[in-house]
């Protein structure tokens, strides 16, 4: 396990120095964060004085240098708007997009995980079809679009849920969480569930088209023989069989979440990190390269995350890093 995990390390490091410069060159030729700064009035001297203050006079070069200077000793650097340590902004804002993706992720598995193994164990069913119809409806519907219909019917018509904002918070572990109230989780249900929908049509057939699979596999067939139920052979050979594909699926959907979900913050106005983008793409470029590098690091450690989940669903997989480069 140890090979395996300093393997992953290694590679980490390598796709993060990748990601730093792809990014630092994306968003150095991107736009001009003095001419959105400073008024359109600003004289030349103000514009080169800032530009100099910024060090944005200097070689691209010498600019990632001194970024990646600051990267290794932990110096996310500092927002052009507000001049607060880029870290202290994502870490205050973190926890609201962490709970939303979190709550998210948790409707489309504990939804999609079962409605997906019923659908598989009768394909022919009026089950597996309305699954399936519906899960290609969830997938057709613009996230933006579902966001603001639900807005429209449950915050607006109806009055049931409020439609924008986070809502009372509760402060714990050194950060603010608005679901350990009641008025929190309203705010964040219309919210999760226009995130949800999404992911739940996409595991739901995943776990189906993978059942369907397992279900037809000769040792399916021995256990059927020897006599065990059928909720048996479902619950406990052929799910795990097809957790693996399902797994990989639900790590990915769950970085998905914490780094795009900037159109479902900005419609409901939940203060997260998409909500921080959208607020900072066109000033803040400290930020915004934090903000993908912060990205990367949550797709790696996931898909490490979800490495080491493998062996424990299926003991014939072991932790071991690949030899001879293969």
């Amino acid at each position: 396990m140890l090979s395996f995990l300093l393997h992953r390390l290694g590679q980490s490091l390598v796709a993060l120095f990748a990601i730093s410069v792809l990014v630092f060159v994306m968003m150095y030729c991107v736009g001009d964060p003095v001419a959105t700064l400073l008024p359109q009035n600003a004289s030349r001297q103000q514009r080169e004085a800032l530009r100099h203050e910024l060090g944005l006079d200097r070689p691209l070069l010498v600019q990632y240098g001194r970024y990646l200077a600051r990267l290794v000793h932990g110096d996310l650097g500092h927002s052009y708007y507000s001049g607060q340590p880029v870290a202290t902004l994502l870490a205050e804002r973190a926890p609201a997009t962490l709970e939303l993706a979190t709550v998210a992720l948790l409707m489309a598995v504990l939804v999609g995980v079962p409605l997906g193994m019923l659908a598989g164990a009768r394909p022919r069913g009026w089950l597996s079809s309305l699954a399936l119809g519906g899960s290609l409806l969830g997938i057709s519907i613009p996230t933006f679009w579902l966001g603001l219909i639900l807005m429209m019917i449950f915050g607006v018509w109806l009055g049931w849920l409020p439609p924008m904002g986070r809502g009372a918070t509760v402060r714990a572990l050194g950060a603010d969480w608005s679901c350990l109230t009641l008025n929190g989780w309203a705010h964040l249900i219309l919210p999760a569930v226009t995130l949800a929908l999404y992911h739940l049509a996409m595991i739901l057939r995943l776990v189906r088209s993978e059942m369907v699979d397992v279900l037809g596999r000769p040792f399916i067939r021995v256990c059927r023989a020897r006599g065990l139920s059928e909720a048996s052979i479902i619950g406990r050979h052929a799910l795990r069989n097809t957790l693996i594909p399902v797994v990989t699926v639900i790590g990915m959907q769950f970085g998905g979440l914490l780094a795009f979900s900037v159109v479902t913050e900005t419609i409901f106005q939940w203060p997260g990190l998409g909500k921080l983008l959208i607020d900072s793409i066109q000033v803040d470029r400290p930020l915004v390269v934090a903000y993908l590098m912060l990205t990367g690091l949550v797709f790696l450690g996931l898909n490490a995350l979800v490495d080491l989940t493998y062996a424990l669903i299926d003991p014939r997989i072991r932790w071991s890093a690949p030899k001879g480069g293969s």
